[in-house]
């Protein structure tokens, strides 16, 4: 039975993708629920010292999907607004008037 159920649960997805980023893994799964609308679920795994696993789970729905992706892109967007700044203003080849 729990088989079954490990089957099931698993064939609600549609679409996955895995990235590798040293020790954590990141994945985006498509999953459809019973109703066939799709929702995206997002998890970091990360691997500890010991080889145990912690990971952290979040689900977007669809009808969050463009609000998701809007405050994401402008997440990432000001990340590396200020981290191009810290790195040209901090940068050992940067030139100084004497």
């Amino acid at each position: 039975m729990e088989n079954q159920q490990g089957q099931q649960r698993n064939s609600d997805v549609v679409f996955s993708k895995r990235i590798r980023a040293g020790r954590r893994t990141y994945f985006f799964d498509v999953r459809a629920t019973r109703g066939n609308d799709y929702y995206l679920t997002i998890t970091e795994s990360k691997k500890k010292p010991d080889d145990t696993y912690v990971k952290h789970k979040i689900f977007v729905y669809k009808e969050d999907f463009n609000k998701f992706v809007a405050g994401l892109d402008e997440a990432v967007a000001k990340i590396k607004t200020e981290q191009a700044f810290e790195r040209a203003r901090f940068s050992p080849h940067r030139h100084h008037r004497t």
